[in-house]
């Protein structure tokens, strides 16, 4: 079932918490609502189940114009960010209970229920939990109970706020791949609300930033990685490093003792560079086309790289840069804190003046 919003807007007094809000969810697919706290992602999740009404606007479920059905006539699945699991019922009870809430014309037979709550527990591998309640699961349980509850009575939409934001790093990783793995099995439309960058970039298959009730950027997670479309996007999406400074007439973007050479000269004026960790490589000269020295501030050895936290030296930035070697080049250099090493970049993101679209740059050996 796809999912087409159209021209959304929620007032709640004053506020106007979602603006202008237009999206296409195509069936199947599992798409995230990524955004920092206050960006309209959960309030434009709740208006998609009914459980908010939108003020302008207008919500479809495949060809149906859903705006003012009511929650319970939509067939949505709802998985809420602390489970709202019934306290006094097991395992096995709690994920019968929409399909035993149904009305009397349209309920299975107890039998079929049974059977359907047998089934369902083994998908959330818990079937020796059956009978427990929920003060004797962990969190890791808890939500996959409340996951099975959801798909319970065979929703045509699934809706998950925060579906890991209780959760400990580790089993947040697990149950990630596990919502993934049981998505590629069954392909229902999912939408997710998170305000973690590397859940949303790991788990789904379109990614749509949200900020101050506007949408920033949709994509798929590989693309908005590698081309944000805007400042927010960039500043919200992982770490990135900047140097702010003017383009002076030889084409050097300078800022203070720091200076880059810019491909293609652009024009003189106020700009910045937006350079990840992995697009950028330590020196311990300055090279022909940049020099941005700085001060070791930390090394940190755990993980598949070395990350390296940068202190800048002799020009104006108040942020820790970040960069990223390999193991076998950290063996080789060795460097340590308080040396003071160079960045050269590889690829960067200029933006000039007030523009709020980059040009990609890349820097040839």
């Amino acid at each position: 079932m796809s999912i087409k919003i159209d021209r959304l807007n929620k007032y709640f007094g004053d506020f106007r918490a979602l603006q202008d809000i237009s999206l296409d969810i195509p069936e199947g697919r599992l798409t995230a609502l990524l955004g920092p706290s206050g960006s309209g992602k959960t309030t434009l999740l709740r208006i998609i189940a009914g459980l908010e009404s939108a003020t302008q606007g207008r919500i479809l479920f495949g060809d149906r114009d859903v705006s003012q059905v009511p929650v319970k006539d939509r067939n949505v699945g709802f998985v809420f960010q602390h489970y709202a699991l019934f306290r006094n019922m097991t395992v096995a009870d709690n994920i019968a209970f929409g399909l035993e809430s149904m009305p009397a014309r349209s309920r299975p037979p107890k039998a079929e229920i049974r059977k359907s709550v047998e089934r369902l527990l083994e998908m959330i591998q818990l079937p020796h939990l059956a009978k427990r309640y929920p003060a004797q699961l962990s969190g890791g349980q808890k939500q996959r109970v409340a996951l099975a509850r959801a798909l319970a009575t065979r929703p045509d939409i699934l809706l998950l706020d925060e579906p890991f934001g209780a959760l400990d790093a580790r089993v947040r990783k697990d149950l990630r791949r596990w919502l993934r793995s049981l998505h590629d099995e069954f392909h229902f439309t999912s939408v997710f609300v998170t305000h973690d960058q590397e859940e949303a970039l790991e788990l789904s298959d379109q990614v749509v930033v949200m900020s101050q009730g506007q949408i920033e950027q949709v994509d798929a997670p590989t693309r908005l990685y590698a081309r944000p479309g805007s400042r927010f996007v960039f500043d919200f999406l992982g770490h990135v490093n900047v140097i702010a400074g003017t383009v002076d007439a030889e084409g050097r973007l300078r800022q203070g003792e720091a200076w880059v050479t810019l491909p293609d000269a652009p024009a003189p004026g106020e700009a910045q560079l937006y350079l990840r960790p992995h697009e950028v490589h330590l020196v311990s000269e300055p090279t022909g086309q940049a020099c941005l020295p700085f001060i070791i501030e930390a090394v940190n050895l755990i993980g598949a790289e070395v990350r390296i936290e940068l202190k800048p030296k002799g020009w104006a930035c108040d942020d820790i840069w970040e960069v990223g070697i390999s193991h076998a080049e950290f063996s080789r250099w060795q460097p340590e804190r308080g040396d003071q090493c160079f960045v050269s970049p590889d690829i960067g993101h200029l933006f000039k003046g007030e523009s709020t679209s980059p040009e990609t740059l890349t820097w040839r050996p």
